[in-house]
């Protein structure tokens, strides 16, 4: 008797139409889409930038969405639609002036769609050739807009900062210890260190502690007083750690630092890494975008002589998250940290030349993260995008002019649309000072800023343009908040106004 002689199996009805629905519905759908999205983009305006902090409202919300049965498709929709509009800081609004996340480009809000609907395998040549040659087409010419050889740029897209940070720092280990691929930390026979400075972002220190070095692998460099990175404690702490037995590998540079917009001096880094035989990496997350434009492409001189960069699309180029780019001069040094054969992956490209990205980056099965930075680009064009960041930067400049002329004191020195200020009047403040009047500018919910600490540990405000949307008026608005808030504090404090 054979095992399926013994089951009863009931027919089986097609379920598929609760996941594709029927051709009805889906064009009823796409017009509530299409609706909420614009009546979104009409009226973020009117919203407050910033949503009450209550966890009740949001799970209240969600109760009846418990996936004990099938919901109505429209239904669905809605709930989302007004939790995303009600419970959420709107970075769409142009009085968002925050952390690097931008109003979206509507052809990158196109490309995700595109790529949500057609779900291509971006992992595989093979299985996507259009896709792939979609993201090494815009990898190119990125690398040549870093002065870069287009024909041997090499790089991949990744999820955002973090994972091309990551990337880096595997591989300038592969580089410098080509054993590690195989054998790992195990064998190091030295310490392995990395550099950079205490402006520089943390998710090196995450990349660290990935790698399996740990997050006191990292050497922090003291800042000078423009906030760069002092290139001559960097040669200090290089000749002590080598000294002690450890072995330096990888020096990091920052070209738009997340809490000042600082650039550090990168041709002196890149000079003084050749020299010591150092792979050095630029992070230009958000500022590397400003090579678009002419007149501040001297700010990034020497950038050519990376040996890594990074770039996140979905910053300062205001695509969708997530789009971030890795992009090498080497061009067999992603292979050499990546590679696995496998039996099950198709060989069909063994001929070709072609690039496998699943052979050249951390991820397998992918997304077609270039699709969204290919076409804005393609719509707008360099010349397009270079005014959107030129404009973005003249409206940096104002918020200075304007935050000095209402007696705040800026403390940054940057080309880069990023502003951080202090009081004027006032040499010692209150510990909760400042904080308070962040705190009050939120609440208000007529702006985003946020408070940071600079090297010494001083608090600062914090305001950076990275909505294309922004105008003179926000910035005006922006200021004017600003001032409430610190009469406000002021008064709180027994300050005198």
């Amino acid at each position: 008797m054979k095992l399926n002689d013994c089951i009863s199996v009931p027919r089986l009805e097609p379920a598929s139409s609760l996941l594709e629905l029927s051709p009805e519905q889906r064009s009823e759908l796409w017009a509530g889409v299409h609706d909420a999205i614009e009546i979104y983009w009409r009226k973020v305006t009117e919203y407050p930038v910033t949503p009450k902090l209550d966890p009740g409202p949001i799970r209240e919300l969600l109760r009846d969405a418990d996936f004990s049965g099938p919901i109505r498709p429209s239904d669905a929709i809605r709930l989302c639609v007004e939790g995303l509009t009600r419970y959420q800081t709107h970075t769409s609004h142009p009085s968002y002036f925050g952390l690097f996340n931008p109003r979206a480009s509507f052809m990158g809000v196109m490309a995700d769609t595109l790529v949500a609907a057609f779900n291509p395998q971006a992992g595989s040549w093979s299985a996507s050739p259009f896709a792939v040659e979609v993201e090494q087409h815009v990898l190119r010419f990125f690398g040549e807009q870093f002065g870069l050889d287009p024909r041997k740029t090499h790089g991949t897209f990744t999820s955002g900062g973090s994972e091309a940070n990551h990337t880096a720092c595997l591989t300038a280990l592969t580089h410098r210890f080509p054993e590690f691929a195989v054998q790992g930390v195990r064998a190091l026979r030295s310490r392995p260190l990395i550099y950079c400075s205490t402006e520089g972002h943390h998710t090196h220190h995450r990349a660290a502690r990935m790698c399996g070095l740990g997050a006191d692998a990292i050497r922090e460099i003291p800042v000078d007083r423009f906030l760069q990175m002092n290139t001559e404690l960097l040669a200090d702490q290089i000749r002590k750690d080598r000294k002690e037995g450890h072995t330096p590998f990888l020096v990091i540079g920052t070209a738009g630092t997340t809490n000042t917009g600082v650039i550090d001096p990168i041709a002196e880094i890149a000079a003084f890494a050749a020299r010591e035989g150092l792979w050095f990496h630029l992070d230009a997350a958000w500022g590397g975008a400003a090579v678009l434009v002419p007149e501040l492409r001297h700010h990034f001189e020497g950038v050519h002589l990376a040996d890594s960069i990074t770039l996140d699309a979905h910053k300062w180029l205001s695509v969708p998250m997530a789009a971030g780019l890795y992009l090498t001069r080497h061009a067999d040094i992603l292979e050499k940290t990546f590679r696995i054969d496998t039996p099950y992956v198709p060989q069909d490209t063994d001929r070709l030349d072609v690039v496998e990205p699943y052979q050249n980056s951390m991820q397998w099965s992918r997304r077609l993260i270039g699709l969204k930075v290919f076409l804005s680009l393609a719509v707008a064009g360099r010349e397009g995008y270079a005014a959107v960041l030129r404009y973005q930067t003249r409206m940096g400049a104002l918020l200075r002019e304007r935050l000095q002329e209402a007696g705040w004191k800026i403390v940054n020195q940057t080309p880069l649309p990023v502003v951080c200020f202090t009081e004027a009047e006032v040499s010692e403040t209150p510990n909760d000072y400042l904080a308070g009047i962040a705190r009050e500018v939120l609440a208000s919910g007529k702006a985003w800023i946020s408070i940071t600490r600079l090297s010494g540990n001083r608090p600062v405000l914090r305001a950076c343009v990275t909505n294309y949307k922004t105008s003179a008026r926000d910035v005006d608005d922006l200021v004017k908040t600003l001032t409430e808030a610190r009469t406000k504090l002021r008064r709180l404090h027994g300050m005198p106004s």
